[in-house]
C-alpha cells in the first residue's frame, strides 16, 4: 500500500460550493420555493433550440477547432463591436464562462501570485485561484458593495498579479457606471495589473447601459457567455477575449482539457446572437423592483442594479442560522458566507416565477420577525 495520500494537497483549500449544496438539497424537497439558483427561469428560445437541433441533424456533432468555429467568432466580433465599440481580435469559445475563468487563471497565475478578489465574490473565484496555486486577497466592499480605487490600493503588494472584476456582481447585483470603471482602470494601469473582467450578466443591467472594462483598459481579459442571457446554463458555452498571448495560452490548455465547446451549441449561439431578448430583460427589471420594494422595509438591503440577485443583511443570528430557518419553511436561499468572508447576509435570486417569488419573500419577512 502506497504511503502517498490519495488526494492532491491542492484540494485542502477547496470546499464544496455552498450554492451547489442548496442545489443538491432541492432535489429531495417537495414543493420547495427555490430562490437560490443563479439561472434564468425562462427556457431557451424555440428559434435557438431549432438551430441546435438542425446542427445535430445535419451531423455537426464532431470536434471543432479548439478556439471555436469561425462562424461564431465572426458573429461575436460583429455583435460586440457594434454594441460596445470595442476592438475584438482574439477570441476563444469555452465550456461556459466558468471554463474561461479556469483556463485564464491556469494560464496566468503562478504559485504565490496574489489575486485581488472583491468581497463579496462569485464562489468560483477563491477556489480557482487556490487550485492554481495563487493567493486570493479579498478587497472588502461592505457596506455598499462597490469596489473603489481606494480599497484596491490598500490591498496591492509587490506580489499582486491581477484583479478579478465582476460586473454586474454575483451575489450583490451591483453594477458599475462608466466613471467607476474608469477609476478602477486607472488604478490597474498605474500598478500594471491585468484585469480579468467577468461580464456574464452584461445584458442584465436595469438603470444605465453596461460599460465593458475593455473599453477603458487594454490589459483586460473579458470573460462572458450565453448561459444567463439565453437561458442555457446547461449548454456550457462561453468565451474569452484578450491579447493574443493569453488567448493562445488558453487555447493550448483547452486542447488538453475541454478540447472544444459543444459543436451544435456553437452553431445555435450564432443564431441566438440575432434573437431579441429585451422583453426578458424588462421582465427581470420588474422582478428586481418587486423584490427590492418587498424586502426593503424588513431587511437592510442595497438596491441592485443588475444580474438577478439581491443581497439582504440577515435580521438576526448568522447567515447559516437564518438560511436554516428559511429551509425549515421550505424556502431556499444561499448563505452569504458561501460568497464572502462575512456571515451577515444572504443571497436571494429573483429569477423565479412571480407567484413563487412573492410567496417566498412573504415567508422570509415572517421569519425575520420571529426572533
Amino acid at each position: 500500500m502506497s504511503e502517498h495520500p490519495l488526494l492532491a494537497d491542492r484540494l485542502a483549500k477547496i470546499e464544496m460550493s455552498g450554492i451547489r449544496r442548496i442545489f443538491d438539497l432541492v432535489q429531495n424537497m417537495k414543493g420547495a420555493i427555490d430562490l437560490s439558483l443563479g439561472q434564468a427561469h425562462f427556457d431557451v428560445p424555440d428559434e435557438v433550440k431549432d438551430a441546435a437541433t438542425k446542427a445535430m441533424k445535419d451531423g455537426f456533432n464532431r470536434y471543432t477547432v479548439t478556439q471555436g468555429i469561425p462562424e461564431l467568432h465572426s458573429k461575436l466580433k460583429a455583435t460586440l463591436t457594434k454594441k460596445y465599440n470595442i476592438s475584438v481580435d482574439n477570441i476563444i469559445i469555452t465550456g461556459g464562462a466558468s471554463g474561461g475563468l479556469f483556463l485564464s487563471l491556469l494560464a496566468l497565475v503562478n504559485p504565490g501570485d496574489e489575486v485581488l478578489v472583491p468581497d463579496p465574490y462569485f464562489v468560483l473565484y477563491k477556489h480557482l485561484v487556490n487550485v492554481c496555486g495563487g493567493k486570493p486577497v479579498f478587497v472588502d466592499t461592505y457596506p455598499n458593495f462597490r469596489l473603489t480605487a481606494e480599497n484596491i490600493c490598500k490591498c496591492i503588494t509587490p506580489k499582486t498579479k491581477l484583479l478579478i472584476f465582476n460586473n454586474p456582481v454575483n451575489p450583490t447585483g451591483i453594477a458599475y457606471t462608466a466613471e467607476e470603471i474608469k477609476s478602477i482602470a486607472k488604478v490597474a494601469k498605474e500598478h500594471n495589473l491585468l484585469i480579468i473582467s467577468d461580464e456574464i450578466y452584461e445584458n442584465f443591467i436595469y438603470d444605465f447601459p453596461h460599460e465593458p472594462m475593455m473599453r477603458h483598459y487594454d490589459n483586460t481579459l473579458l470573460i462572458s457567455g450565453f448561459s444567463k442571457t439565453y437561458g442555457m446554463p446547461g449548454w456550457r458555452i462561453g468565451y474569452a477575449i484578450g491579447n493574443k498571448e493569453i488567448i493562445d495560452a488558453m487555447c493550448m490548455l483547452q486542447q488538453f482539457s475541454f478540447v472544444c465547446a459543444p459543436a451544435p451549441v456553437q452553431k445555435a449561439v450564432v443564431s441566438a446572437l440575432d434573437f431579441d431578448m429585451s422583453k426578458y430583460i424588462a421582465e427581470y427589471k420588474r422582478k428586481r423592483d418587486f423584490a427590492y420594494q418587498e424586502l426593503k422595509d424588513t431587511f437592510e438591503v442595497v438596491k441592485p442594479q443588475g444580474a438577478f440577485y439581491i443581497f439582504p443583511r440577515v435580521p438576526w443570528g448568522t447567515d447559516q442560522e437564518f438560511v436554516k430557518r428559511a429551509i425549515d419553511n421550505n424556502v431556499l436561499i444561499v448563505p452569504g458566507g458561501a460568497a464572502s468572508n462575512r456571515n451577515t447576509h444572504f443571497r436571494l435570486s429573483y429569477a423565479a416565477p412571480d407567484d413563487k417569488l412573492a410567496k417566498g419573500i412573504g415567508i422570509l419577512k415572517k421569519i425575520a420577525k420571529q426572533k
